[in-house]
């Protein structure tokens, strides 16, 4: 019997844990208007890394490291990626990033979804919408979003991993602008 009462006061601590860590989750993203961040991105074992700006709803800048002059820009409809030789226009709508840059769609999903904990570092949100498998890490301490998993238009396999992360900056909303083609 007593076996019985450890196993229940186990199970009700773990499930008050893991909701407290979904509220202060939620929490911190509807507090949360802008971020910017260094990065480490892993496409089919490519790895790049740069920084990004992050503005909510569906924004963001990114310059990578040791490429080609490469930005990713969106400016919540469009997302370009733009190198010294290419241009590549997508409408938002039609990649996951229209799903991880809409904190309002994560903090919806994330309400009703279970959390796993990886490492004792790391809470793990898996969210599937329209045929998109997207893993959402936080940090299990700041609660911030540290990265994301997920598959591209292209079927490349996609991981991103964000440090040095600083919140509700002051930040020039020309840096959304669509450049021009080359």
């Amino acid at each position: 019997m007593f076996k019985f009462y450890l196993m229940f006061f186990y199970l009700i601590l773990i499930t008050n844990l893991n909701a407290d860590n979904k509220n202060k989750i939620i929490e911190n993203l509807k507090n949360t208007q802008n971020l910017d961040f260094k990065f480490e991105q892993n496409i089919n074992g490519k790895t790049e890394i740069g920084i990004c700006t992050i503005e909510y709803p569906k924004k963001i800048y990114c310059e990578y490291a040791k490429s080609n002059n490469k930005i990713l820009v969106s400016n919540g409809k469009s997302l370009v990626i733009k190198t010294r030789t290419s241009y590549y226009r997508y409408p938002l709508s039609k990649t996951p990033l229209n799903l991880i840059l809409d904190k309002n769609f994560l903090i919806e999903k994330i309400y009703n979804l279970d959390e796993r904990l990886i490492d004792g570092n790391l809470i793990n949100y898996s969210i599937n919408e329209n045929d998109n498998i997207i893993n959402i890490f936080f940090d299990n301490k700041t609660f911030d979003l540290i990265g994301w998993q997920n598959t591209d238009p292209y079927q490349n396999f996609n991981i991103t991993f964000l440090s040095s992360i600083r919140k509700n900056r002051i930040i020039s909303k020309s840096l959304f602008k669509i450049p021009k083609q080359n």
